[in-house]
């Protein structure tokens, strides 16, 4: 690579791009950890893109129609608070460089949504970003057919390494976004050969440009050093219907002597090494500064888009009060007020009618009611819809044909699902949920651990949640998905019983803005046990008494779902034998641990005797059910003696027979809860 050419024949451009490469060399030279790398090597495609063609205001990073630039290969973080330093972000100061992945510093190790305004997505697990993106431009499409091009036309940049597109799910992704035809969206792929371990090619071999054009894609192959051969690149992109994918033949650690090398992909911190490739640069200034006329150049790119933010302004000034009131609204992730009225109509007309149907079957009720009411809903499902039951007659099909379309057909790609409901929440203006078997959030893992990271308010319809869901056998039947999801910071999983508390959860995630939801839902007809309608959402408080003991208390039955109209009928035979039982429904422990102490002792108090019941593992009822923990008043019937409790449950994994088999050989009856009950008050 001869630098010197590259230097002489561009020279400007050259020395945009140098900054970004010696800002990450001193930031992490300061840290003594990051990834050197990977900015140095795509400096020259991200300064083209921000100068020539992105559209963004730092002045209005929120902006609804800015261009949105995804880091997919989020290791390489320096790169974006490079560029949002440079160009004028108020959140990434000079001194958040200099502070980068220390404590309390918004420069994190990696990009981190919520950190820094400017910041669209959390990536490093690598291949999420590129996953995401499909979902903004998703998000994208939709919302320019439902509101014009004067208000919504914008693209979606991403720059992905080898590493993002080894990862599973980029192939969802891309598959996906070849589908779909997702012109607005045009990925980089920053084509450097190398990574941790050594050259690509000791582990792979994949015509990656071939795989991009076979899944319906714009592809381009470039010198991505050559800034001319980038500007054009990027317009023929924009040409195309298709979505593309740039193929950037770069240079990890570009200039320096860990250049092409493994090496060259982390951490360099060698004085030596970084003084070389500053003079290789031509770079003569001292550690964290940028040469005023480089600065200033870069801050004029930042404030080009002013101009256009403020045209986009006045167009939407001149809409009616009501549009755009509901543009805000929804851009807020803010349910409209009709909804609770809604919800507690449903429950109601439910208390009353008191239907027996699989909470799956609750949810499509549910839905029933809330998507003619929020036009700003987005359904899917992973080739599941009609054991979801996440379609409702009036969503009508997104596609290449009707954008307007509001349900999505994701296909077998649970992890591309989640990532792009991730990915649509963050570009904001719709409000997605999306359904596949419970035993399949294995597969979506690593997005929805992500959703509860970035304190995105995705809804994940989570059917067939038990070995309720018979002969299909262990492989689907969840018994320990339940534990993992409540064991997950930041994330509501809702096991309702019956379709009343289906519709209060619903309610819970429609309206919740910072926490994504599971609904963890039946495949098996359950009958109503709410049968006194309330206007309260008692799901909200996270556990309630549904039943209470009509003599002296002696037993509390705690469940969640399907196990409540066990609990109630085990209350039943305790209390013919005469002793009074409580039933408390546990729909959401996250909840009930967000209740004051008081709250939580009425309808937990100690004494009686406790038993748990659910048709997963014992795991997450532990601080509600008897092990030995002194700081958590819950577990102790008195400090220093264990609660007399027991948990009725699964202790492995499931079998293939009809439900009602599996209930009755795994133990989970009312009379074993009635039994254990019995003993344990002796």
């Amino acid at each position: 690579m001869d630098i010197a050419a590259l230097r002489a024949a561009h020279p400007d451009h050259w020395m945009k791009a140098a900054a970004i490469r010696t800002l990450t060399l001193d930031a992490v030279a300061a840290a003594n950890s990051g990834h050197s790398g990977m900015p140095m090597g795509m400096a020259d495609v991200a300064t083209v893109l921000f100068e020539k063609h992105l559209r963004f205001d730092p002045k209005a990073p929120r902006w609804a129609d800015r261009d949105r630039f995804i880091l997919s290969a989020g290791h390489g973080s320096m790169l974006v608070y490079a560029l949002m330093y440079l160009t004028g972000y108020e959140d990434i100061t000079l001194q958040q460089i200099k502070d980068f992945r220390q404590w309390g510093a918004r420069t994190a190790g990696h990009p981190e949504y919520g950190h820094a305004a400017g910041i669209e997505t959390t990536t490093g697990p690598l291949g999420q970003g590129i996953a995401n993106s499909v979902g903004f431009a998703i998000a994208e499409e939709h919302l320019r057919a439902r509101f014009g091009t004067s208000l919504i036309n914008h693209y979606t940049y991403v720059i992905a390494g080898d590493g993002c597109l080894m990862e599973g799910v980029s192939q969802e992704a891309i598959g996906l976004a070849g589908k779909q035809e997702l012109s607005h969206l045009i990925v980089f792929w920053d084509n450097n050969g190398i990574t941790i371990d050594g050259k690509v090619d000791i582990a792979d071999v994949t015509n990656q440009p071939a795989r991009f054009a076979a899944s319906g894609w714009h592809v381009q192959e470039i010198d991505g050093h050559d800034p001319v051969a980038i500007n054009t690149a990027i317009e023929a992109a924009k040409k195309d219907k298709r979505p593309s994918m740039i193929a950037c033949k770069t240079h990890i650690a570009l200039g320096s002597s860990a250049q092409d090398t493994s090496k060259g992909h982390g951490a360099l911190t060698d004085a030596k090494l970084i003084a070389d490739a500053k003079a290789a640069y031509g770079w003569t200034a001292g550690a964290f500064e940028v040469p005023a006329q480089i600065k200033a150049g870069w801050e004029a790119m930042g404030q080009r888009g002013a101009a256009a933010h403020a045209e986009w302004t006045a167009r939407f000034n001149a809409l009616s009060d009501t549009k755009k009131a509901d543009f805000e609204r929804i851009f807020r992730a803010e349910a409209p007020k009709g909804l609770p009225a809604k919800i507690r109509a449903l429950k109601k007309e439910i208390s009353e009618k008191q239907p027996k149907v699989a909470t799956r079957k609750s949810s499509e009720m549910v839905l029933d009611v809330v998507n003619p009411l929020m036009k700003e809903t987005i359904g899917g499902s992973a080739d599941l819809t009609g054991s979801n039951n996440t379609l409702t007659k009036d969503l009508g099909t997104f596609g290449v044909e009707n954008r307007k379309g509001r349900y999505v057909y994701f296909g077998i790609r649970e992890h591309g699902m989640a990532a792009a409901m991730n990915g649509m929440v963050l570009h904001g203006g719709v409000r997605p949920y999306g359904g596949t078997f419970m035993a399949f959030t294995d597969y979506a893992r690593g997005a929805m651990r992500l959703s509860a990271l970035m304190g995105a308010p995705v809804i994940y319809v989570m059917t067939h949640d038990s070995i309720g869901l018979g002969e299909d056998g262990p492989t689907h039947q969840p018994v320990e998905h339940l534990s993992m999801l409540r064991a997950t910071p930041n994330t509501y999983v809702f096991r309702p019983a019956d379709t009343v508390e289906t519709a209060e959860a619903w309610e819970i995630a429609l309206t919740s803005t910072s926490t994504p939801s599971v609904l963890a839902l039946s495949r098996q007809n359950l009958p109503t046990v709410r049968k006194t309608h309330t206007n309260t959402n008692l799901t909200a408080k996270g556990a309630y008494v549904l039943a209470e003991a009509t003599g002296k208390r002696q037993v509390i039955l705690m469940a969640s779902g399907s196990e409540v109209e066990i609990a109630l009928a085990a209350r039943d035979q305790l209390e013919a034998a005469g002793i009074g039982t409580r039933v408390v429904s546990v729909p959401s422990m996250e909840l009930f641990r967000a209740q004051d102490e008081a709250y939580r002792k009425r309808v937990l108090p100690a004494g009686p005797a406790r038993i748990a019941i659910e048709a997963g593992v014992r795991q997450s009822w532990d601080w509600l059910v008897g092990v030995r923990q002194s700081w958590d008043w819950l577990l102790l019937g008195e400090r220093g003696r264990e609660a007399k409790a027991a948990f009725v449950g699964m202790e492995g994994f499931g079998a293939s027979a009809p439900a009602e088999v599996l209930y009755e050989k795994f133990g989970i009856t009312a009379a074993n809860v009635a039994q254990k009950a019995k003993g344990l008050i002796g």
